[in-house]
């Protein structure tokens, strides 16, 4: 029985900055729309927001991903 575990990486990729920018500018205009009552606007961020978690899913598939083949890994 092994006692070493896998790294799993901590998002360090293209996929995880690009997914997780998307939906961090999602839910800032969503906040500041239901601030002002921008009903269409608050809808339409959190539609921004699920855009933003399939672009991290595709780009994940498509080897953009944690110890995908076309990312470089960094020793640090």
């Amino acid at each position: 029985m092994s006692t070493e575990t896998d790294d799993p990486g901590h998002g360090h990729s293209p996929a995880a900055w690009t997914s997780v920018t998307i939906m961090l500018i999602a839910f800032v205009i969503g906040t500041v729309a239901f601030f002002l009552d921008v009903q269409w606007l608050v809808w339409a961020s959190a539609v921004l927001l699920v855009i933003g978690l399939v672009v991290g899913w595709v780009l994940a598939r498509a080897g953009y991903g944690v110890g995908g083949d076309k990312v470089t890994t960094k020793v640090h």
